[in-house]
């Protein structure tokens, strides 16, 4: 998943007022939060909002500070009920152009509010990702219960006969024979 082709919403750096606080403020349509919701696996996205603003610091460097709010419907782990869950989310990052993308498939991960300045800062992937961090991994209604004992409907009384997965080996080695 791109999350930057989800909400492709984005600041260009050169047009950042480098003397005041640049606002931004994002509210997906509905068509957007649901596929946001298909491809997040939640059963929906009633609500997603993501407001701040970007500001300078330093002579090249830029800060993000927003809040994510949002109202997410996943399946109960225990009955797979809608579970309805309403999130808040700081975000906090620093954008800075001493950061390089590593070049390696497997790289030490170091501070996660630092980020690479380019020419664009992605607010739609930033609030996908804020957003996924946030979920619940576990959600479950206040009053599911797993059942005591999980019964098979086929079981008998009897227990099934212990697999022996080498007891015609000996027959089979005397016929080669």
């Amino acid at each position: 998943m791109n999350p930057n082709s989800l909400l492709p919403e984005r600041l260009r750096v050169a047009h950042l007022s480098p003397a005041r606080d640049n606002d931004f403020d994002l509210s997906p349509d509905a068509e957007t939060r649901q596929r946001i919701a298909e491809a997040l696996g939640l059963l929906s996205l009633p609500k997603m909002r993501f407001h701040g603003q970007v500001r300078a610091r330093g002579r090249d460097e830029w800060v993000l500070e927003g809040e994510l709010q949002a109202s997410v419907v996943q399946p109960c782990v225990v009955t797979l009920d809608p579970v309805r869950t309403a999130l808040r989310e700081e975000v906090h990052l620093i954008f800075t152009p001493h950061l390089s993308q590593p070049d390696e498939e497997e790289v030490e991960m170091g501070d996660d509010t630092l980020e690479p300045l380019g020419a664009w800062i992605q607010l739609g992937g930033i609030a996908i990702e804020a957003l996924s961090l946030a979920l619940p991994t576990n959600p479950r209604k206040p009053d599911a219960e797993m059942p005591e004992e999980a019964t098979d409907p086929l079981d008998i009384d009897e227990p099934p006969e212990p697999r022996k997965p080498f007891a015609g080996l000996a027959d089979m080695m005397k016929k080669d024979k």
